[in-house]
């Protein structure tokens, strides 16, 4: 029954569906129930052969009751018991047939009959073929005598046996004979010669026919060719061997649809013939037919009905020629359009069997009925060539019907077993099953029926009568319900009814909703440079129930990482943590970790980012060649996901500096070509470097060499300067032009100079080297000086002019007015006038102050002279000595200094420092003491600075 809601709620209309569905009978009859039987297993074409032990004939049926086995052999009753070699099977129809004596009655087409109460089920023809050893007649062959020029043949006539056979033409020594146009075999076997030469002459031609299923060879007798030599030239045009010329000029060829066509044309003649073949009527193959056998033979495989038609063979020489046409036709064995399919019929029903084959020849089709023809008079249904009907159908009609069909290429069987039951509801699915799934997933609770006629079913859920509703619900045809996006609520016990017209029954069934298995991974995509590591975590939660069927595994792009092939060690899996260290570029991808467990499954992946420094730059091209530049464009290579931000592109020029790669320009890294400035005179080669934010890729490979052509020279050396190490010369000198700025062969420096505020020429002069030395100038005279590149092909620009001065000399006069001024027992301060900036000779770099003890004030005695100097750089006229002895008399001199060196000193003059503060006592110790007094002893102060006036004791309790 079927019911009907309508609920109408804010204008959404809700249809809610109950249901029952009626259940036909299963497909598959439970055993337990009255069936026909039906043919399991069966033999086909078996071969006895002679080094087997045993064959066996098989044959395997179902039914109840318990099918019965009979045997036909070549359509007459076959007894198992009729020979003591036949050793049957208990409950089965197969049969062993031993291996002992003369067998060869055994060979025929057997069939299987497996009966009971309810039918007949018949097997297809089994053939046991009994081959016989193959043997070569003995027989004495006469020798065959003809001249030069004639042909021959030299047959074979292997004997009988089971294909495949294959024929080898050899000598006593079991050398192959040679086999060309001239000579060759035919697909018989035998050996034809289209015309015989004098070296064809031997008397072992034997003829080997090999049986590889019988692991058989067998020999003929040799045979003698004899061939003398000929008074005049047998040239004759060519004749037709095969087909023979008896056989008209054209025959019919019948192949089978997917078999393999073999035509075959062997001629005589002289010259020799050549073979060539033509399709006369229709299209040739798509694909050309191959030839075998030097032509003579055209062979195509998977024969269609497309390669039916005329075909035609040509042998021809000079002489002429001689044709044969073969109309080939293809036919093919019968093929099933539509096969009787039985079934499970319930009484009162009506039947239709329909049994239609095509094939070439049109197959003819006989109806059976158990494994006997139907007998279309006592037949109470209606039969016609390719159908059979019966009407209100009844137990009794319960029957086997075979159809087969035949032509002359065989023949095809097909049953249909037709049960007419009438019983009631046959619930096969246990009673009280157990199911479980995770929420969300969908639950399906079975309930497989047999019945006949069908039956309706219905579920309900815990103590409700009402059938289960729609939306998440759906009652599949075998009876099963699926229970959609399930949800806790749907935990519970649920019933299965089933009722026909002979009977109804039902089982009940229990649902347990576990919560779903939920799987997070972290990182979740993570980028990690090459060679660092990564460490991934699986987080997983799953119902507890589901613990012990826990698994977790890891996926890598779809396959499974396994944990004993972790390459060394480098990639290490623990449950739920993957850590790869010294991560490779392959390393990236997808990694998925998957959970298992007994009801459900869930996945979470990361998607694993490897970064590393670009890949070199490929293909460099030249183009746009100028003089002074040339385009350079290149093909970037792979980023590996951290984007190219600059392209810095270097030289190397073998003139110069060799092998030495310099910078030359950069640019932004989506680039990929660039300008190029160029110098002249520099045969350049140029490669690229790809920067991204991991690093500096390694160099493309070098481009093509590149040369510019030479030129006058773009700019003169820098740094410019004079350095003297003599009085009276001047050094100058300056930075050389590097390699790449000489624009061309024979540099030289063009050195001009002339003396500053002087009315004068300019001296000049050409030098190779980056330095001049001048000699016998003033001493410190400023000069002015030029200093030009030129090379063989002209001048650089005109050069600016530096000012320097030639070499310096010590100064020439001391200081005067020097005086002192004391400041305090240990510091005076020194005064003196400067020296005329003419007497200085160079450039002033200070003054030095020195001086020297030569008394002591405190005892008279003099002192050996121990000098001490101060330098203050700079132009200045005082400054303070510190550090100074007290109560002491000293001599001090001022002189000036430049580059060159120290000037003469200035008359000494003696000035005395003042008394000082003493420097501690030596020691103090306590030498006697008692309960009122102590007695003391100190030593005398290392320097006293002046006189002594006394001691300052002091003490504290």
């Amino acid at each position: 029954r079927v019911m009907e809601m309508l609920l109408s709620t804010k204008g959404i209309t809700i249809c809610l569906f109950f249901f029952v569905l009626s259940l036909a009978a299963a497909i598959e009859i439970p055993l337990s129930v009255s069936q026909l039987p039906t043919i399991t297993e069966q033999s086909h074409t078996q071969v006895a052969y002679p080094f087997d032990e045993d064959f066996t004939i098989k044959c395997e049926a179902r039914g109840n009751p318990q099918p019965t086995f009979n045997w036909t052999k070549d359509g007459k009753p076959f007894d198992l018991s009729s020979d003591p070699r036949i050793v049957p099977s208990n409950n089965s129809g197969t049969f062993v047939i031993q291996n002992r004596g003369i067998i060869n009655n055994f060979q025929g087409r057997y069939r299987c009959f497996a009966s009971n109460a309810l039918g007949t089920a018949m097997s297809e023809e089994i053939e046991l073929i009994v081959p016989s050893v193959p043997k070569f007649p003995k027989e004495k062959i006469e020798p065959l005598d003809v001249e030069h020029g004639d042909s021959v043949i030299l047959h074979c006539n292997p004997p009988k046996g089971i294909p495949p056979l294959h024929i080898y033409w050899m000598n006593i020594d079991l050398q192959h004979i040679p086999q060309d146009e001239r000579v060759s075999m035919s697909l018989k076997g035998d050996l034809y010669f289209a015309n015989v030469e004098e070296s064809d002459s031997r008397s072992d031609y034997c003829c080997f026919a090999a049986f590889p299923r019988l692991r058989t060879i067998v020999q003929k007798m040799p045979m003698t060719l004899k061939v003398s030599r000929s008074n005049f030239l047998k040239e004759r045009k060519p004749k037709l061997l095969i087909p023979p010329e008896s056989a008209g000029s054209s025959s019919s060829v019948t192949v089978i649809k997917g078999g393999v066509l073999l035509l075959e044309c062997i001629a005589e003649g002289l010259p020799t013939p050549h073979l060539s073949w033509v399709k006369v009527t229709g299209n040739m193959p798509k694909d050309e037919p191959e030839t075998e056998n030097f032509g003579k033979t055209l062979k195509i495989d998977q024969v269609t009905a497309a390669d039916e038609g005329t075909y035609q063979c040509t042998a021809s020489n000079p002489m002429g020629r001689a044709r044969h046409e073969f109309h080939v036709h293809v036919e093919e064995p019968p093929q099933w359009l539509k096969k009787p399919e039985g079934g499970v019929y319930s009484v009162g029903t009506n039947l239709v069997l329909l049994c239609e084959a095509i094939g070439n020849p049109e197959p003819s089709i006989q109806w059976k009925l158990n494994g006997m023809p139907i007998d279309g008079r006592t037949f109470r249904g209606r039969i016609s060539t390719r159908e059979i009907s019966l009407t209100n159908l009844q137990l009794q009609d319960s029957a086997v019907f075979q159809c087969e069909a035949t032509n002359k290429h065989g023949t095809i069987l097909a049953s249909a077993n037709v049960n007419v039951l009438n019983i009631a509801p046959l619930i096969l699915t246990p009673d009280g099953e157990n199911y479980a799934t995770v929420v969300g997933y969908s639950a399906f609770l079975h309930c497989d029926i047999f019945a006949s006629p069908a039956a309706d079913v219905r579920w309900t859920k815990d103590e409700s009568i009402e059938p289960l509703s729609a939306f998440r619900y759906e009652l599949n045809k075998n009876g099963t319900l699926e229970i959609r996006d399930t949800k806790k609520e749907d935990s519970g016990s649920y019933a299965c009814w089933a009722a026909n017209s002979v009977g109804k029954g039902a089982i009940t069934a229990n649902l347990d909703i576990r919560d779903a298995t939920k799987l997070v991974v972290t990182p979740k995509n993570p980028r990690v440079l090459k060679s660092h590591s990564i460490l991934l975590k699986c987080q997983a939660e799953y119902d507890s129930h589901l613990k012990h069927s826990f698994k977790l595994s890891w996926r890598k792009d779809g396959d499974e990482l396994r944990v004993n092939s972790t390459e060394g060690g480098r990639i290490i899996l623990d449950r739920d943590t993957l850590f790869i260290s010294s991560v490779l570029l392959e390393d990236q991808g997808v990694y998925t970790c998957v959970a298992s467990t007994a009801l459900d499954a869930a996945e979470a992946e990361a998607q694993l980012i490897v970064l590393d420094v670009p890949d070199p730059p490929e293909d460099l091209q030249l183009s746009e060649n100028q003089n002074r530049s040339v385009r350079l464009s290149w093909k970037a290579g792979a980023s590996h996901n951290s984007p190219v931000n600059e392209s810095i592109i270097e030289f190397e020029e073998n003139r110069w500096e060799p092998g030495r790669w310099q910078e030359l320009s950069r640019v932004p890294g989506n680039d990929s070509t660039a300008l190029l400035p160029l110098a002249p005179y520099v045969n350049y080669q140029f490669r690229v470097v790809s920067v991204n934010a991991v690093g500096r890729s390694q160099p493309s490979k070098p481009s093509l060499r590149y040369a510019t052509p030479p030129a006058a020279p773009d700019k003169n050396p820098d740094n410019i300067r004079v350095e003297a190490s003599e009085p009276n010369e001047m050094v100058m000198k300056w930075e050389p032009l590097k390699p790449v700025e000489r624009n061309g062969p024979g540099l030289e420096y063009k050195v001009s100079w002339r003396q500053r505020g002087v009315e004068t020429d300019w001296n000049e002069e050409l030098v190779k080297k980056h330095s001049l030395r001048v000699q016998n100038v003033p001493t410190f005279v400023p000069y002015e000086i030029k200093v030009q590149a030129v090379n063989n092909l002209g001048s650089g620009p005109e050069p600016n002019v530096t000012v320097g001065y030639s070499g310096e000399d010590v100064p020439d006069a001391a200081p005067s007015g020097v005086s002192v001024e004391v400041v305090n027992s240990t510091l005076v301060k020194v005064f003196w006038l400067g020296i005329p900036r003419d007497r200085v000779r160079g450039h002033l770099r200070g003054y030095k102050v020195s001086w020297w003890k030569t008394k002591s004030m405190l005892d008279g005695k003099r002192h050996h002279p121990e000098k001490h100097f101060l330098t203050f750089v700079g132009d200045r006229n005082y400054g303070m000595i510190p550090g100074l002895e007290p109560f002491s008399e000293f001599r001090l001199t001022v002189l000036a200094f430049n580059s060159r060196g120290d000037g003469p000193e200035s008359s000494p003059v003696v000035f005395e420092t003042p008394e000082g503060v003493p420097e501690q006592p030596r020691f103090l110790r306590i030498l006697n003491f008692d309960k009122d007094s102590v007695t003391l002893s100190w030593g005398l102060p290392k320097k006293a600075n002046g006189h002594l006036t006394g001691y300052i004791l002091q003490y504290q309790i």
